[in-house]
């Protein structure tokens, strides 16, 4: 566990006094070795959560969104950053609620900015061809937003699963696995494209976001925790997107972070990938979210991933960030204005 106390040390916090003088809420949270994740530790390092009365633990990194609802399930965290395996949960029969966007965009439809496709240079697969990625080996991690962005390009390429041989691999073993030739190709989100291309020889980046899908990802509890937290969730979200605009605006220091909490995350590789995940970073709500995961069902349920579908709206809670929103518009004064055509408020019902 990486606790507020470690995380901070030696790092300057803004945090005004008055917070210390006051009882501190306890909250233990989790995230995922991707680099649009880090808007969490930033709110902690920065002094956010304890500007806010939050004590916060975060949990070590998991690997996967699916590790991460382990864990919460397990009662080693009250809320974490997921997307996909939000879904396949909710059809496990997981009673989940999306509180806000940890990334994603609440401006457009599409958004996949921190996804990429990685090739070997001798695969045979070609820039720009996703119909070469026919017969060939390719690496996703199975029931998260990497799978759903490789049978988005299957489909963009006329092709469909069966014409290739997925492999289920954790992002960070995917690099290895192409140094080794155990598979022609993979899929996955920031920073393992940008370290693959800079350590395997020869790697080919194939194709980088496209707007083939809409981005999920999800600040994500459990309902009964969601009903007697309110107050805690408000005040959680109002931290995280402080962070987040300070990323937006610091992202050379916002790098700095994601390597004090992505394992063997080098500073370049980091810078690299914070220019695309800024572009991102936008923790509202609007219709375009509630989409973002009604098509990621359909997708994943069309294709045979899913024995079932749900109701979207049943699954989200958008007071609270609508609230932040509302009383705070100066964290989200530098980000596009949401379409009224997709702007949400009370009693707002998504319909496909």
């Amino acid at each position: 566990m990486i606790t507020r106390r470690t995380a901070v040390a030696g790092t300057l916090l803004a945090a005004p006094a008055l917070a210390y003088a006051q009882p501190m809420t306890k909250l233990k949270a989790g995230m995922v070795t991707g680099i649009d994740q880090i808007g969490l530790p930033i709110a902690l390092e920065r002094g956010f959560f304890e500007k806010q009365g939050l004590d916060v633990d975060i949990a070590r990194p998991y690997a996967t969104g699916v590790d991460a609802l382990n864990a919460l399930q397990a009662g080693e965290s009250a809320i974490v950053q997921v997307g996909v395996p939000m879904i396949g949960a909710v059809v496990r029969g997981m009673d989940l609620v999306a509180l806000a966007n940890y990334s994603g965009k609440a401006t457009a439809r599409g958004s996949d900015a921190t996804m990429a496709l990685i090739a070997r240079g001798d695969s045979g697969i070609t820039k720009g061809n996703l119909a070469s990625l026919r017969g060939k080996r390719i690496a996703a991690s199975f029931g998260t937003i990497n799978h759903l962005y490789i049978l988005a390009l299957l489909e963009k390429g006329g092709l469909a699963p069966a014409d290739v041989t997925l492999v289920n691999t954790p992002p960070p073993d995917m690099t290895v696995a192409l140094l080794a030739k155990g598979i022609d190709a993979f899929v996955g989100w920031d920073p393992w494209p940008i370290v693959a291309l800079k350590d395997v020889p020869g790697a080919v980046e194939i194709i980088r976001g496209g707007d083939a899908i809409s981005y999920v990802g999800f600040n994500v509890a459990l309902r009964p925790w969601v009903a007697a937290n309110g107050p805690t969730i408000e005040k959680f979200l109002i931290a995280v997107s402080e962070a987040d605009q300070w990323m937006r605006k610091n992202p050379k220091p916002a790098a700095q972070v994601a390597t004090r909490w992505i394992p063997g995350l080098r500073q370049d590789i980091a810078e690299t990938a914070m220019e695309f995940n800024i572009q991102q970073a936008d923790r509202r709500l609007s219709a375009n979210n509630y989409r973002a995961m009604h098509e990621a069902l359909d997708r994943l349920h069309r294709l045979g991933f899913l024995r079932s579908t749900f109701d979207v709206n049943k699954h989200f809670e958008p007071k609270h960030m609508v609230k932040v929103m509302q009383d705070h518009p100066a964290l989200f004064a530098d980000l596009p204005s949401i379409p009224a055509d997709a702007a949400i408020g009370p009693g707002f019902v998504f319909r496909p």
